[in-house]
């Protein structure tokens, strides 16, 4: 039997800068253009001055790779991964591209890690069977490599990691090994309940999807365009029944009344009141995701014109 002694424990995580600015933007349209327009892009939104660009991968670009682009073409905003999936890369690859990133651009890369979904998971060739027992064992081996194997010049401190998570669990995971939470497909009554998990000193950073459109018809279309992708996906389902949604909610892209909680719509102070309500129940920045009727386009006309508004929170 093995002693308490012989047990390893997770090295102690410092308390993160959580000083990362209200509002952040979110995008996955990245993919859809060439680099050069992905540089042009991100690197207007760091004059714009947002303080933070949050970009995943799917079937794209490899998400490292798209932050190494964007921390290259910009001096000031953080970039945060939403996420990098843990099953993609092993431990050490993951490991050496935090630890290096961190060092070439100090205080501006925020890893977020996740297990994503089966669907992904299966066109990987990678195993999805319990994905709180993964991650555990993943960040197990990320520390490990840190400290055993890691031999490039380190960064300075701890670098900065949070979770996606949605569940009970999933969230205490991201309280006890990381720094915090990247919740996404969610209504500011979750992030009350994940703050109440995290505790108050971790981060917590909920993605707002939003269409900056005044007709109801034409905005829910686009909304549910949105919406339909994501309630194929158990993850997000079981997560929306926790709060009162149920099957009639759930079909044909989503309800009015769920299309309008996950993705509300009208001008930009319909969008600063989801904010708030974000805020005001334990959000330390909300990561904006404006939805454009431009299937492959990127939201720029938007996001300029609700820069005003959104960074004088």
């Amino acid at each position: 039997m093995t002693s308490e002694q012989d047990v390893t424990q997770p090295p102690a995580r410092p308390p993160v800068d959580r000083q990362i600015g209200k509002v952040g933007v979110w995008s996955g349209q990245f993919d859809f253009s060439p680099a050069g327009v992905v540089r042009e892009a991100i690197a207007e939104l760091d004059e714009l001055g947002y303080p933070t660009l949050w970009t995943g991968e799917v079937k794209g670009r490899e998400v490292l790779v798209t932050a190494s682009l964007a921390l290259a073409t910009t001096s000031r905003i953080t970039i945060a991964t939403g996420i990098a999936q843990i099953l993609a890369r092993n431990p050490l690859t993951m490991t050496a591209a935090h630890l290096a990133l961190t060092e070439a651009f100090p205080g501006r890369f925020l890893l977020g890690l996740g297990v994503s979904h089966a669907e992904l998971m299966h066109i990987r060739g990678a195993a999805y069977t319990r994905p709180l027992a993964q991650m555990a064992a993943y960040l197990d081996e990320m520390d490990r490599m840190a400290a055993e194997q890691y031999r490039a010049v380190p960064p300075g401190g701890v670098p900065p990691r949070v979770l996606a998570a949605l569940g009970p669990k999933m969230l205490g995971l991201a309280r006890d090994r990381a720094d915090g939470a990247h919740t996404y497909f969610v209504p500011p009554e979750h992030t009350a309940a994940a703050r109440e998990i995290l505790g108050p000193d971790k981060l917590l950073v909920p993605e707002q999807a939003f269409v900056l459109h005044t007709d109801p018809g034409e905005a829910r279309e686009l909304a549910r365009r949105h919406t339909g992708s994501y309630l194929r996906l158990p993850n997000y389902t079981s997560n929306l029944r926790r709060f009162g949604f149920g099957d009639d909610d759930l079909a044909d892209g989503g309800s009015d009344r769920l299309v309008d909680t996950i993705v509300p719509w009208g001008d930009a102070d319909v969008l600063l009141g989801r904010i708030k309500e974000h805020l005001d129940a334990g959000a330390d920045q909300v990561a904006v995701q404006v939805l454009d009727f431009d299937r492959r386009g990127l939201p720029r006309r938007q996001w300029r014109e609700l820069a005003p508004a959104l960074l004088a929170l």
